[in-house]
């Protein structure tokens, strides 16, 4: 039997993922460094962070999944280790029973002098010859059993080592990725109070330079975040807006790269007042996009962007009780012509 294929490069990776951590980010090139004397390059630190804590957690998801399928064929295997077993036992009663009936019809005695003294010696040489046939029969069948039975648990000790093997490099990926989220805290903790220190005085501190994904195979039209959850919605109430919720709120954790959800130019990057840190962006046919308390920006004003173009972090500066990407679509770059950008992303291919 063939043996599951082991991922042996599970733990490599993730080693090496891990080394590039200890890269200290550059800023972007001319940038005055942040108020406070504070780390210029916290920014480029977090958005590098979040990107290897989400490869650390899909290759254990991965291992995961491997080491249950492999758990589970050595399962399969032990339960046709016991048919083997039980299929065993009946060809050795089996033999018992010949064993039996071959002394009952005469034991030892030479089968010469049973012909002589039987009353019919044609029946006793035929009945000979069948138990003759049978007994080979059963030592064959008992020699390819016994093969098999071996095989089988080969192939049991060998699907058992290598389940083992997997656990216990998911205990090591599991090591890893809890340092990857360690540095990730501090480092998210960092960029929050820069971006808090530039709220409260209401002066940017300029862009952040930040290594944009892969954009070859992105569509038009984006969802602003990659992976969150849907919190506040659209026109909803509570006691922090002064009518009703304007944009569609992402909570997700600090540091979150922010996308452009579609192609366009920047109009407004502000830092101070109750949307915080956020940025404004024009796209043809008359709409705007709104991204709000964010904790870093990586683009300027007038700066023309991609769809899916990482434009910022999530944070949770100004008007904000937790991290989360506030996301408005208005008809005018001012508040108060929004509308429900669910059902505006969904028209663009966007479901959320």
């Amino acid at each position: 039997m063939r043996s599951s294929r082991r991922p042996r490069w599970l733990v490599p990776a993730l080693l090496c993922a891990l080394a590039v951590l200890a890269a200290r980010p550059t800023e972007t090139p001319g940038r005055s460094p942040a108020r406070g004397g504070a780390d210029p390059g916290v920014s480029a630190e977090v958005a590098r962070l979040y990107e290897d804590a989400a490869t650390a957690t899909r290759q254990y998801e991965e291992g995961r999944r491997v080491a249950k399928a492999q758990r589970k064929r050595a399962d399969q295997l032990e339960r046709q280790l016991d048919r083997e077993r039980r299929q065993l036992a009946v060809l050795h009663e089996d033999l018992g029973r010949l064993a039996r009936a071959q002394y009952r019809s005469g034991g030892d005695v030479p089968l010469s002098a049973r012909a002589l003294l039987g009353d019919d010696p044609e029946a006793l040489m035929r009945g000979q010859r069948a138990r003759k046939q049978a007994h080979t029969a059963l030592d064959k069948a008992i020699s390819r059993s016994r093969g098999a039975q071996a095989r089988l648990a080969a192939d049991e000790a060998r699907a058992a080592a290598e389940w083992k093997a997997l656990e216990q490099r998911n205990a090591e990926l599991v090591v890893v990725k809890k340092g990857i989220e360690r540095k990730l805290d501090d480092a998210r903790r960092r960029l929050q109070a820069q971006a808090d220190s530039s709220a409260a005085t209401g002066a940017c501190r300029g862009t952040v330079r930040l290594d944009q994904p892969d954009r070859s195979s992105t569509r038009a039209w984006v969802a602003p975040v990659e992976r969150y959850q849907l919190s506040a919605r659209f026109g909803s109430g509570g006691a922090r807006w002064a009518n009703r919720h304007t944009g569609q709120d992402f909570a997700v954790p600090i540091g979150t790269p922010v996308r452009s959800v579609g192609g366009g130019r920047v109009v407004r990057v502000s830092c101070g007042g109750a949307f915080g840190i956020q940025i404004v962006v024009a796209h043809p046919g008359g709409y705007y996009t709104q991204y709000a308390h964010l904790a870093s920006v990586a683009v300027g004003k007038g700066a023309a962007v991609e769809p899916g173009q990482w434009i910022g972090q999530a944070g949770t500066t100004g008007n904000s009780t937790g991290p989360h990407l506030h996301f408005e679509v208005r008809v005018t770059p001012e508040l108060g012509s929004g509308v429900d950008p669910v059902p505006w992303l969904a028209s663009r291919g966007v479901h959320l």
